[in-house]
């Protein structure tokens, strides 16, 4: 009897497990996910520019005469007081020189003592009518020639002792040899630049400028100023200064901005960041992250009214330090693709989600593409 009751139970298990077989599984969604984002209007544009911490007063030192480099007292990074000796120069034909210039003087000089007293003598004998009228104004003529001569050697004497003395460089005031443009032992030539020297106090940072955004710069305009070293404080900052021809290679205008803030620490050679703002309105904004290229064009992806992606090309005003201005080719409403863009496909079908972790519909894409 035992035997005879277990049976029933046997086959309801087993029909449950031939019920269980035949049923499908739900099936996986193999569907790429990603995460999307509306383009913002941009309101006020910000335009970033990579520049370098200069100082406000920067000079090139060099010799104002051509010679060898004999001594270089100060290497590149060097703090200098004002006078200080940087270089010298071998000076040997420089003191030669002035020698030969003094011997000339003395010469001349005599020459003219001699001329003078001629002309004392013969003044008195013409007085006395002893000599003629024109052997007088020959004597006059000859002390006046000895004078020219003597003060022509005399000023080329006091040339060739300052072109003794330019043998020498020496700190404009107080600073930082900021560069090392020659070594001991160089045939430098009047001019050629020895040292970089830039002087204590205010500091700038050094700016390129394209063409197109020259219109919207103007002096004094308050901008912001992030050094790469101390990124997320952003110090006050004023344009001192616009250049008034673009560089022959670059073709970029040099700006300088100044620091506001007297609490700004700074080094020369400094990276910063520039952040300018000029209201703009009629632009969106969408995260760099978001762009691609088509055909060499910036592009988006796009979710479809189908719920696919597709590729479309846009207009890029600007660029700023995490967004691009869009001026063209896209509309505010629009679903696109925020991040992971080079790993997509023409046509795909992906599972969208926003910045929230929420999924969008593709009807809600759909929608916003109408």
């Amino acid at each position: 009897m035992r035997h005879l009751k277990s049976r029933p139970i046997g086959l309801a298990a087993v029909l449950l497990l031939l019920l269980g077989a035949c049923s499908n599984p739900p099936e996986a969604d193999t569907r790429r996910l990603v995460l999307v984002t509306q383009a913002q209007p941009s309101g006020t544009a910000s335009q970033v520019f990579a520049g370098e911490v200069r100082a406000r007063e920067e000079v090139n030192l060099s010799f104002r005469v051509a010679g060898k480099i004999a001594n270089r007292y100060v290497d590149a990074g060097a703090r200098v007081q004002a006078g200080q000796i940087l270089a010298r120069l071998d000076d040997s034909d420089l003191a030669l020189q002035s020698q030969a210039a003094d011997a000339s003087v003395q010469a001349l000089r005599a020459d003219r003592d001699l001329a003078v007293a001629e002309l004392a003598r013969y003044r008195e004998l013409v007085g006395k009518q002893l000599v003629s009228q024109s052997l007088y104004d020959s004597k006059k003529a000859q002390a006046q020639a000895a004078q020219s001569r003597y003060q022509q050697a005399a000023a080329q004497s006091r040339v060739s002792t300052n072109q003794a003395g330019y043998a020498v460089i020496r700190a404009p005031g107080n600073g930082v040899i900021s560069q090392r443009l020659a070594e001991a032992g160089q045939v430098v030539s009047a001019g050629q630049p020895v040292f970089a020297f830039a002087a204590d106090g205010a500091r700038d940072v050094a700016i390129s400028v394209a063409e197109q955004h020259l219109p919207n710069l103007r002096l004094g305009q308050p901008v912001k100023v992030e050094l790469w070293t101390q990124e997320g404080t952003a110090y006050d900052g004023k344009i001192r200064e616009i250049g008034a021809a673009a560089d022959a290679l670059t073709r970029t205008y040099a700006v300088r901005v100044a620091f506001d803030d007297a609490k700004a620490v700074t080094q020369l050679g400094q990276s910063a960041r520039v952040y300018m703002h000029d209201a703009v309105g009629n632009g969106l904004s969408v995260p760099l992250s978001a762009l691609t290229e088509s055909n060499g064009k910036p592009a988006v992806w796009v979710i479809a009214r189908d719920g696919r992606l597709q590729k479309r090309g846009v207009a890029v005003r600007r660029y700023g330090a995490r967004s691009a201005e869009i001026s063209a080719g896209l509309a505010q409403n629009e679903w696109i693709v925020q991040a992971g863009v080079h790993l997509l496909r023409e046509g795909e079908r992906v599972r969208a989600v926003d910045a929230d972790n929420r999924p969008v519909p593709m009807t809600a894409a759909a929608k916003a593409a109408r």
